[in-house]
């Protein structure tokens, strides 16, 4: 998935309290992703895991990160 930056989102500069309130706000929905993906990620059955490559050990270790960690 590509990262999305202000830039990207406007041809003009913002204003410098509006960029902080537009970080913060992808770096809140950064972290609501990787949020979900992991407790989905939990739910997912021994097979299904072999089906996108990962082992259960491995699925557990990714699945316990906090969400704020990449």
């Amino acid at each position: 998935m590509p990262q999305i930056t202000a830039a990207a989102l406007t041809s003009r500069p913002l204003p410098p309290l509006s960029r902080i309130a537009l970080s913060f706000a992808l770096t809140v929905f950064a972290w609501e992703t990787r949020a979900k993906s992991r407790r989905a990620l939990r739910r997912l059955d021994p097979h299904m895991l072999r089906d996108i490559g990962l082992d259960p050990a491995q699925a557990a270790d990714e699945s316990i990160k906090p969400f704020w960690r990449d």
